[in-house]
Parts: C-alpha cells; sequence; structure tokens
C-alpha cells in the first residue's frame, strides 16, 4: 500500500520568491559597487592626468621645494650709524672667526680626538683653564671608569629617580681625584680647554673657538683642513667700530648674543639662537634697520650649495646728533664736574646732564651725563652716565614755575599782571614757608624772575579754593593736585616722553594729598622729574605749546656696496603728542617772565646763557637730600639745582637742559653754593652757537 506525502506548494513557492529576490537583490549590490569602482577609476585616472600631464610643470616645481633644503649664510653686517651731518659714528670691520659645530652623530670620543689635534694648532689662552674644565674633560675621556666610581645604592637611587642624571654627573666629576688633575700634561690640559669651548652654550649652535687675533696660519689651518676636522670651520664676522671712541657711547647702545630671556621672541621673528643683535640703547631701539641680510643658499644633488639672494648690509641710520657738538658737551662737563669737586661744600656732588634740542622739531643735538668717580690716587676722573638722561629724576626746583604759574591764568586764580604780597606763610604744625627771601608786593613777570615761592603759594591755595590764615589750619580741595599735575603732563612732566630708546622713567609722584605737599609741588619741591623731561617741558614753551616726541633717529638710508649713503626710506617728522590746554596769551605771558629771567638786571637767570643770543629760561634750586653711609636712607640735606631755556626768545631754534643733583651740601660752617649748573649752561650754549649762529 502506498502511502501518499502530501505536498505543501505554498512553501514551495515561498522557497523559489525568496532565492528570486536574493539573486535580484545581489545584482543591484554588484551593479551598484561596479558604477562606483568605474567612477572612482576614472576620478583616479582624471588626477593621474592632470598630475602626470596637464599640471605637471606645478607638481615637479613642488616636489623640487619639498626635496629642496634653504641653507642662509654667515652674518652680514649692521648697518652703519652717522651723524647729522654725514659723520659715520659706527661701523664694521670683518672680524676672522673660528668656530666649531656640534653634530648628533659625532660622539664624545670623536671630539676628545678632534680636541687634541686642533689645538695644537691653535694659540689660544690655555691660562683660562679652570679645575672644572679639567674634571669634565677627565670625565669625559674616562666615562667607563668613572660610572664605576657611582656606588651601587646611588645606582639604586637613579633608578628610584631620587637622583637625576645630573646628579650622577656632579658625583663624576667631584671623585676625579687631585692627583689624576696634577698628571695633566701639557697636551692635555690644551685639549680639555678646547673641549670645553667646543660644548659650551646652546648644544648645537655654532661655538666660537677664537675671533681674536686670529693668525693666518691658524685661519688657513681649519680652512684647509675642515673636511678632516669634521665640526671645525672659519668665516669672517663683524665686529662694531666706534670712530669717536667713547663719544655717545652708551646711547649709542652694544651689540651681543641673543638674550636668553628673549630668545623666544627673536626666534619667532626668524633669527637664529647664535644671531648677533643689539642689546641696548639704539642698536636695540633700531634693530629692524640696522640689522644685516644673511646671503640664502639651497641644497641642489642634495649636498651641493647654490646661491638664491646674496647677503646685504643693514640699512644705515642717521642721527639728529651734532658729533661735533656732543664732544664738545660731554668736553665741557667733564671739565666742569672736576673743577667743582675741588670746591667748597661738593663732597656729595658727583655728576650733572645736559641735553641739547631743536624744539620745533623734537631733535636732539647733543645730550651727555658725566659722573666723578675715583682715580685710585686720592682725585677724581668722570665716567659717561648719560643714561641718566632717562632715568635719574631728582627735585628740579623752580624751573617748573612756568607750568604752575599757567595753571593760575587757566583757573583764573590769577590773572596776567596781577600783584600779590610776598611775605612768609605759615600754616598751622608746619615750619614758615618763605621764598629765598622777603620780594614785597610783585607782579607775575616779577614772580618769575626773582623766583617767588610765595606767589605760587597764594595761588595755589586760590586754585585749591582754600582760605589762608596765618598759622591756621589750611583746607584743601583734594583735586587741585591733579588740576596742576594735569597740566605739568601736557609739558610732559611726570609722563614718559616717548624719546625713541627703550628705557625710560616718569620720576617720583606719592599720593599724599596734605596741604602743606600742594605748596611744595608748586615751587618743585615735590614730584621728581628726569633731564628728559625737562627738556620736553621747555621745548613745549619755546614752541608755542606743541609738546613734541624728543628723538635721535633723523633718517635711514638703504645700505649700498660702498661708502656712500643710499636712497632715503625712512625721515623722521616732528610727532606732536598733545598740544598744552591754555589761551595763547596766557602762553605769551609766561614767557615775558622767562625772558625777565634772563633779561632783567635782577633776574635770578643772568649769565646762564649769553644775552647776546636773546635768552629765556628759569632756573631752579631745589632742597634734597643724599644717603652718605649706604643705608639706604638719606641723611645729609644737599642742594640739587636745574636749568632750563632756550634761545632766541623771539625765534627759539634750540632749547638747553642742565641738572646737577646734589651739587651743594648744607654746610652749617660754610654757605658756599656751586655755580656748577651756570657754568656748564653758559658754556654749552656758547658752543651751540659757535657751530650754529
Amino acid at each position: 500500500m502506498k502511502i501518499k506525502q502530501k505536498v505543501n506548494k505554498k512553501n514551495i513557492n515561498k522557497k523559489e520568491r525568496k532565492y528570486t529576490v536574493n539573486v535580484s537583490t545581489y545584482k543591484k549590490r554588484f551593479l551598484f559597487l561596479g558604477s562606483v569602482l568605474v567612477v572612482l577609476f576614472l576620478i583616479i585616472t582624471l588626477r593621474l592626468y592632470s598630475v602626470m600631464l596637464r599640471n605637471q610643470a606645478y607638481y615637479e616645481e613642488e616636489l623640487t621645494t619639498l626635496a629642496t633644503t634653504i641653507v642662509e649664510g654667515d652674518s652680514s653686517p649692521r648697518g652703519r650709524i652717522l651723524d647729522r651731518n654725514g659723520k659715520v659714528l659706527v661701523d664694521n670691520k670683518a672680524v676672522k672667526t673660528i668656530y666649531y659645530n656640534k653634530d648628533k652623530n659625532r660622539d664624545t670620543k670623536e671630539e676628545i680626538e678632534l680636541a687634541y689635534v686642533v689645538s695644537s694648532h691653535l694659540n689660544l689662552d690655555y691660562d683660562k683653564v679652570t679645575d672644572r674644565n679639567k674634571r669634565e674633560f677627565f670625565v669625559a675621556k674616562n666615562s667607563d671608569k668613572m660610572n664605576d666610581r657611582i656606588k651601587n645604592s646611588e645606582w639604586e637611587k637613579y633608578k628610584q629617580r631620587k637622583l637625576d642624571s645630573d646628579d650622577i654627573y656632579e658625583l663624576k666629576i667631584k671623585r676625579v681625584t687631585n692627583k689624576e688633575l696634577s698628571s695633566f700634561t701639557e697636551e692635555e690640559i690644551r685639549a680639555s680647554y678646547l673641549y670645553y669651548l667646543m660644548n659650551k652654550g646652546y648644544s648645537y649652535d655654532d661655538k666660537v673657538i677664537k675671533n681674536e687675533d686670529v693668525s693666518d696660519e691658524e685661519y688657513a689651518y681649519i680652512a684647509e683642513n675642515n673636511e678632516d676636522l669634521p665640526g671645525f670651520n672659519t668665516k669672517l664676522d663683524w665686529e662694531r667700530v666706534y670712530n669717536y671712541g667713547d663719544t655717545f657711547r652708551t646711547i649709542l647702545g652694544n651689540i651681543g648674543e641673543i638674550p636668553s630671556e628673549e630668545k623666544d621672541e627673536y626666534l619667532a621673528k626668524g633669527y637664529s639662537l647664535n644671531d648677533i643683535v643689539g642689546t641696548s640703547y639704539l642698536e636695540e631701539e633700531y634693530e629692524d634697520y640696522l640689522k644685516g641680510k644673511k646671503a640664502i643658499y639651497k641644497t641642489v644633488n642634495s649636498h651641493e650649495l647654490e646661491l638664491v639672494s646674496e647677503g646685504k648690509r643693514g640699512n644705515d641710520i642717521v642721527l639728529t646728533i651734532d658729533i661735533e657738538l656732543q664732544q664738545q658737551l660731554e668736553g665741557i662737563l667733564n671739565e666742569e664736574i672736576l673743577a667743582t669737586k675741588s670746591q667748597p661744600n661738593t663732597e656729595y656732588y658727583y655728576r650733572s646732564y645736559a641735553v641739547i634740542q631743536n624744539p620745533n622739531t623734537g631733535e636732539i643735538l647733543a645730550m651727555a651725563g658725566r659722573e666723578a668717580v675715583s682715580d685710585g690716587s686720592g682725585g677724581y676722573k668722570t665716567i659717561d652716565c648719560t643714561t641718566g638722561i632717562m632715568t635719574d629724576p631728582m627735585t628740579d626746583g623752580s624751573v617748573v614755575k612756568g607750568a604752575s604759574m599757567l595753571v593760575g591764568f587757566n583757573t583764573g586764580a590769577i590773572t596776567p599782571g596781577e600783584y600779590q604780597v610776598d611775605e612768609c606763610i605759615k600754616i598751622a604744625g608746619t615750619p614758615k614757608k618763605c621764598s629765598w627771601r622777603t620780594l614785597g608786593r610783585i607782579n607775575d613777570i616779577d614772580a618769575l624772575a626773582l623766583s617767588s615761592n610765595v606767589y605760587q603759594f597764594k595761588t595755589a591755595m586760590k586754585v585749591a579754593g582754600a582760605t589762608y590764615q596765618y598759622n591756621r589750619p589750611l583746607v584743601i580741595n583734594e583735586s587741585a593736585f591733579d588740576t596742576y599735575r594735569n597740566t605739568f603732563k601736557e609739558f610732559g612732566l611726570g609722563v614718559e616722553t616717548e624719546i625713541d630708546l627703550p628705557v625710560e622713567s616718569l620720576g617720583y609722584t606719592s599720593n599724599n594729598k596734605a596741604p602743606g605737599l600742594l605748596l611744595d609741588f608748586v615751587m618743585g619741591q615735590y614730584d621728581t622729574y628726569t633731564p628728559i623731561q625737562l627738556s620736553q617741558y621747555i621745548s613745549t614753551f619755546a614752541n608755542g605749546g606743541s609738546r613734541l616726541q624728543p628723538h635721535l633717529l633723523k633718517e635711514v638710508h638703504e645700505a649700498t656696496d660702498d661708502e656712500s649713503l643710499g636712497d632715503i626710506i625712512y625721515t623722521s617728522q616732528p610727532n606732536i603728542l598733545n598740544t598744552v590746554n591754555t589761551k595763547p596769551e596766557y602762553l605769551n605771558r609766561v614767557k615775558e617772565g622767562f625772558y625777565a629771567v634772563m633779561n632783567k638786571s635782577y633776574g635770578l637767570g643772568v649769565g646762564y646763557i649769553d644775552d647776546s643770543h636773546d635768552p629765556s629760561g628759569k632756573t631752579g634750586t631745589s632742597q634734597s637730600a643724599t644717603d652718605t653711609n649706604d643705608d639706604n636712607i638719606n641723611d645729609t640735606d644737599t642742594v640739587s639745582t636745574a636749568f632750563v631755556g632756550y634761545a632766541p626768545s623771539s625765534s627759539p631754534k634750540m632749547s638747553i637742559t642742565v641738572t646737577s643733583p646734589n651739587s651743594t651740601w648744607e654746610n652749617p660752617r660754610n654757605s658756599y653754593s656751586t655755580l656748577v649748573t651756570r657754568r656748564i649752561s653758559k658754556r654749552a650754549s656758547d658752543a651751540y652757537f659757535a657751530l650754529y649762529p
């Protein structure tokens, strides 16, 4: 009997449909992937066409660029520095240099061998070798032996990071015995010193081995054998030459290696760590103009160099300084300071400063500071301290009374021509405040000519809204300090003058606003100012109220291949920082007072500038103090003197400032006061007008 199996047609159809669906799906996927591959192939083909045919030249250039190494040549000379008349103050001279460049693939053993070989051909100052140099050389030469001198316990601490590699090295240095050091031969001493020079400074910078008194034989030996002396080579470096010796030397500035604290800044500008840069004053201020342009090479065939651009000397800068006037000014200061030191009551006087400026342009024609120091034989000599013109403030006394008078006019506290009685005033709890003598009833012009303190005191009390009664407390509106200081700042007192040098002091200002201190302030006996601030102050009066930036740069010229000056690429223009906020008649009234100071028979400035030059100006004497026992406490009362002036009064073309801190001390047994500031002012102004009649 046959059993019929029941067939489920529904299931059979289902399987067939599933199979049919899967085949269809796979076909679609293969078709999609195939299409993608075709598209990618077309893209690659088009890209290859672009690279290999259409843009072949471009990509060949890119490949060449990537495979090319750019190499800088040796340093080029810096630009020259000239005075306003074209006289070269700072120049360059070529210096033969032997140097060594470390290579990370050159090991210590090779360097030691080089040190032995090369040291026998160089005449170095081997007397400079130190105990440390010899120890380091011994450690480097005997590394295995020195490792054995480190105890197991010390190596264990090293593994535990309780000691680092520097600690281990120092232990090795200490464990070189005196016997081993004393056994050094002459050859080893020479090699140890050269090895020290080869490893001094930044790891892979050029190490200068010798750049002074390099003989032709030494230079030729290294140059001719540099392939056999890996790392050693020669080059011509450049050294600054100062054609006028020490004249204006500190302000010209110095050059040297990049200071470590500034290396990141210079590297960001494209410098190399072994480049020589300006490190102070004008060399630093105008580094961007003065730096030379190095020659640029590119590598060809992996080892040959091809010149891309030649090196070029830095640009030349022309200063506003007249070097002949500068020499005379420094000579005058030198002579007058030494002469003054032989006068009575000058035990604490050591220095004076002087600035001669064109008040209409801000150009500084000459500026100098000299300081007396012991000559070792009981006498004195002078040294340069010109930088103090920007950094050595003092209480300058009555020279500021022109600005004080102007505040009185501006606020309506006084009017031009107003009379006041010069008599001592007394505030409760304080000593009397007087002028240098009782002057009686005087107007504003005579108040300046005779340098009345009391005229300024009474004006200041009006500015401050105070009611004065003899020996009674004085109550003031403290805003009067700001009123005065704001006007002083418009003349450059208490603010940066913005002179084109990297260092400048603001002077001293206190927040103490006691009533008596306001009276001290208006007669120049409170805040302190630098000589350059005073020069800007008097120049602002001279030119009619424009505060100009004082500057030393006149022009910049493109470098040439000879001694001539190239095309001008920059010319300094007068830079007006602000204009004094006052009426012209008020400013002119103060200038009348300055004229009276110098030309009235009773004016205290008579003789500071010869009257043939039609001068105006203001003298100043201030009470000061100095530290006489080096305990940082000012313990001895002194007098400091100052003078500011300009000429001719009718059309000023020069201004002069002279300051002499602590020129006299207040000796109770001898009242003599030196006139050093007047003598310097007279001689310096005569020197100017002899050159510029």
